[in-house]
């Protein structure tokens, strides 16, 4: 029996919470006035369109717009931009999963506005479960300030689909159980959904589908599984199995550690200079030792890059990486810094306006079980993770970065542009909200 048919003997019953626009509505927060108001929150340098109100929606204005594309319409409707500001929504995420967790410790962070949980072991404390989803939904409206809606279903796909429903149908009342419809009202929802909306199939999958006459989720239900699979591959048949019910996806309530760690930003102006580039390449490199030790690894080498703004072709191009191993892993700041800019002295080339920089951490491992060499120093590496644990310690304290090393440099003229960022009312004590 294969796993798939296995995975679908239990009574399983997932609930999807996901917040409602949710870099918009973090702004709207804490600044009321922005209610009803058309706005977009800008991808980094200030670019592109990374989230929208739903005013901004129903202007036409598609995900990824390019702000200077947009400034007549936002002229004429009064469309507000801000810049992306990632330390409160990452904090802001904290608290609604902090809210969630309190109704069941079965939970799975998905993404940073979306979460999975497992609701079946607590379901008879409560009436129905679109009655769960309504306290939860409320829940977290009175905790945290953001709306949300609810899906809810025997498979992770169904609770993404019932999600879907919730957003775009207002009788739901942002609260979707596709457990309890009867078929023949499921089975209408699927044939008024289209089947690209389903979670998994991307773009050309959604294509090659309806080349085939499969344009809702109701004439893939009718697929076979098996049929499915010798078409589209496996992926497509789980779809298949979960979307009749059968729970093939299990929750992940412990996030995998990642097997490869990016530090990298686009710089707000060209950066010409070597101390500039250090600056940039340092601060990278430090970050990533900050991830790597909140997954308790080490890295056996890095890569360093730096590259020209490709779409500018008419000014002198210039990229090049260099991979520098360790003779010893590492998550130590000091030593993936030092490592970084040795690679970066190799790879430099003056006379070039740089518009990126980054350190990709490769050849990863877990700390705890990483052999030690008979000519280690172990009281060294004891004052290294000290000294380490601090920084970490101070940093969460104080805010990203309140302890750093001096080759990350204080102006950072080259960071990136965010002329228009919303204070971190959550994290910083000078921006807190002030009431009046």
């Amino acid at each position: 029996m294969s796993a798939i048919h296995q995975a679908g003997k239990t009574n399983q019953l997932f609930a999807l919470v996901d917040v409602n626009n949710f870099y918009v509505s973090c702004e709207r927060v804490f600044a009321p006035k922005l209610e009803d108001v058309p706005m977009v929150v800008l991808s980094n340098n200030d670019g592109c369109a990374v989230a929208r109100s739903a005013e901004v929606k129903a202007l036409g204005v598609k995900m990824g717009t390019p702000w200077f594309q947009m400034k007549d319409l936002a002229k004429q409707h009064g469309i507000q931009a801000y810049s992306s500001n990632y330390t409160l929504y990452g904090d802001m995420s904290g608290r609604v999963v902090e809210v969630l967790r309190k109704f069941t410790p079965n939970l799975e962070v998905y993404s940073i506005d979306e979460s999975f949980l497992q609701i079946e072991t607590v379901l008879k404390q409560y009436a129905d479960p679109t009655s769960l989803g309504q306290i939860m939904k409320q829940d977290v409206k009175d905790t945290t300030g953001l709306p949300v809606c609810v899906g809810i279903g025997a498979s992770k796909t169904l609770a993404k689909l019932a999600n879907h429903l919730a957003k775009k149908n207002p009788q739901f009342a942002g609260v979707c159980d596709i457990s309890s419809m009867s078929k023949e009202v499921l089975y209408q929802w699927m044939a008024e959904t289209a089947v690209g909306e389903v979670w998994g199939i991307g773009g050309k999958t959604a294509k090659k589908l309806k080349e085939l006459k499969i344009n809702s989720v109701f004439d893939l239900v009718q697929i076979s599984p098996q049929a499915m699979r010798q078409q589209f591959g496996v992926v497509i048949e789980r779809i298949c199995y979960e979307l009749r019910g059968v729970s093939c996806l299990q929750l992940e309530e412990v996030a995998p550690a990642k097997q490869q760690i990016i530090s990298s930003r686009s710089f707000g102006k060209p950066v010409t200079s070597m101390e500039e580039l250090a600056e940039s390449v340092a601060t990278h490199a430090a970050r990533g030792a900050e991830k790597l030790r909140s997954q308790k690894s080490v890295t056996g080498a890095l890569t360093i890059f730096v590259q020209t703004n490709p779409h500018k072709p008419f000014e002198p191009q210039h990229h090049q990486s260099i991979t520098v191993v360790l003779s010893d892993p590492s998550d130590n700041t000091l030593t993936l810094t030092g490592a970084a800019l040795k690679g970066l002295k190799q790879i430099y080339k003056a006379g070039f306006k740089y518009k990126k920089a980054g350190v990709i951490l490769n050849l990863l491992a877990d700390k705890p079980t990483i052999q030690q060499s008979l000519f280690d120093d172990m009281e060294v590496k004891g004052k290294s993770a000290g000294l380490m644990k601090a920084m970490d310690s101070i940093n969460s304290r104080f805010g990203n970065a309140a302890i750093k090393t001096a080759a990350s440099g204080t102006k950072q003229d080259w960071q990136m542009r965010s002329s228009n960022r919303s204070p971190n009312y959550t994290t910083q004590w000078d921006e807190l909200p002030v009431v009046r």
